[in-house]
């Protein structure tokens, strides 16, 4: 039985997906928050970004889950013994794959000799050429087979992937499905888009999803589907663990900075006055510093305590998942004046309302006030810029990796991956695989985040408020003469 092991952004990670539930059931109980949600529902763009997005979901939930395997040996007064190394769940499943099988040095996407010349001795003799590589392609006997092996394993996966698709199709229906509905007359109402939540364009989405993930499974099994890097390691695992570290930082992130920019923000301006000088010269001078450096400093600073501390990192990873949660309440607490200076606005004008006069004609304490009247008032407008900052978040995170800043350089993320591209990519040949996985995973996990953000913005903002109603086939009718 292994170890489990909680880090800190494990305990973050499996607590944001059971505050998500909690919302959820709370978003029934509440008709405004239900409509509201309803329309983002209805939205094609989003939900299909919906989709997206819990995949990427998923792969971050697996990789948090940690654990310590279990080493042979040890006896019954010892006790177990447990291996320095954390994995993960994820991990285990890339098991399966060559995803985990290193090589020597670089090699192309789904190249079966090593990218660089090596001498090598062939019969005695000296021989520079491009060795064979260890891990891929160790079921051909020959290299001319190379792209037919390909073929058939991209027509194999692709065919998995379309059988799970219509799987799919098929439970989609089945929960459409009322009492006395042929799955025929159900399947023909969400394909022709009769029904409220656009199932088509989720559909279609997850079938692209699952076709894209088939033929990668298939090749993965036996050739580096994005090559690998400087070390040898596979490209896509650094990819697909790089997806964890910028969801942390883009949620963590985006919550941290709640608390000062709520309090700040509806304190300024609720209260006016002084209150609101003091809170305005505190964010105008933080303001003021270049983010880059305070950023930097408040990392260095970090790093010092981790370097003089390490007794109290058991593992590499442990020392690595700190940093990045510290990183997180940093970029939160010194980034919240943005969201502090919307808060003020809207707040300067609900107290002038009537509702608000009333409270405070009636003898209301300012903290209630505060908390039952303006708080759920200007709910929308951090709702919209959480959204909104998680995409930049996630890119801001790449710049502190490549200045060196950011996560630790053993922690996989898109930032270290563009940083290590900057000398592959002048080079010749050039090495170009690693900083096109980091482009294609950011590119689709932020154009996700942005399209599901403008529903979100739609939906919440009462001057863009426009519900829609429930899609309906136009028909067409003749003017009679």
């Amino acid at each position: 039985m292994p170890k489990f092991v909680f880090l800190w952004t494990d305990i973050f990670v499996l607590a944001l997906v059971a505050g998500v539930v909690l919302y959820a059931l709370h978003v029934r109980r509440t008709p405004a928050l239900r409509a509201a949600w309803a329309q983002v529902g209805r939205s094609a763009s989003a939900m299909s970004a919906a989709v997206v997005l819990f995949l990427f979901t998923l792969v971050a939930v697996l990789d948090s889950v940690h654990y310590r395997p279990r080493l042979p040996g040890g006896g019954a007064d010892s006790g177990p013994v447990y291996a320095p190394v954390l994995r993960s769940a994820l991990d285990d499943m890339m098991t399966w794959t060559q995803l985990s099988q290193p090589e020597a040095t670089y090699s192309a996407p789904l190249a079966i000799r090593q990218f660089t010349k090596e001498t090598q001795i062939i019969n005695d003799e000296p021989v520079r050429d491009y060795p064979r590589l260890k891990n891929a392609g160790t079921q051909l006997k020959e290299d001319a087979l190379h792209y037919r092996d390909l073929g058939m394993r991209a027509a194999l996966g692709a065919l998995v992937g379309a059988g799970l698709s219509i799987v799919l199709a098929v439970l989609l229906t089945l929960l459409q499905r009322r009492h006395a509905s042929s799955m025929h007359d159900v399947f023909m109402r969400w394909w022709r888009r009769d029904i409220d939540i656009p199932v088509r364009a989720m559909w279609l989405t997850a079938t692209v999803i699952l076709l894209v993930a088939g033929v990668l499974v298939a090749l993965s099994m036996d050739y580096h589907v994005l090559g690998t890097d400087r070390v040898g390691n596979d490209v896509m695992k650094q990819a697909l663990k790089s997806v964890r570290t910028a969801l942390v930082i883009g949620t963590l992130t985006t919550l941290a900075m709640l608390p000062p920019a709520l309090l700040f923000g509806i304190s300024a301006g609720y209260f006016k006055g002084r209150v609101d000088d003091a809170i305005q010269y505190l964010y105008t001078t933080l303001t003021s510093i270049p983010g880059v450096l305070l950023i930097a400093a408040c990392v260095l600073m970090m790093q010092v305590y981790i370097d003089t501390h390490p007794e109290a990192f058991p593992t590499v990873t442990a020392r690595a998942d700190l940093r990045l949660f510290l990183l997180c309440l940093i970029l939160g607490l010194t980034g919240w004046a943005g969201l502090c200076r919307l808060l003020r606005a809207e707040v300067l004008k609900l107290r002038e309302l009537e509702y608000v006069q009333a409270a405070r004609a009636f003898g209301v304490g300012h903290w209630r006030i505060m908390r039952h009247h303006l708080l759920p008032n200007v709910m929308h407008i951090v709702l919209i810029t959480m959204v909104l900052q998680f995409s930049g978040l996630v890119l801001y995170e790449a710049v502190l990796s490549y200045l060196g800043i950011g996560v630790d350089p053993s922690m996989a993320s898109f930032g270290t991956m563009i940083d290590a591209s900057r000398t592959e990519m002048s080079r010749d040949p050039m090495i170009w695989w690693n900083l096109l996985a980091a482009f294609v995973f950011m590119l689709a996990l932020v154009l996700a985040a942005n399209i599901f953000a403008d529903a979100v913005q739609k939906a919440f903002d009462p001057r863009m408020r426009n519900f829609q109603p429930m899609h309906a086939k136009p028909t067409m009718t003749k003017e009679r003469s």
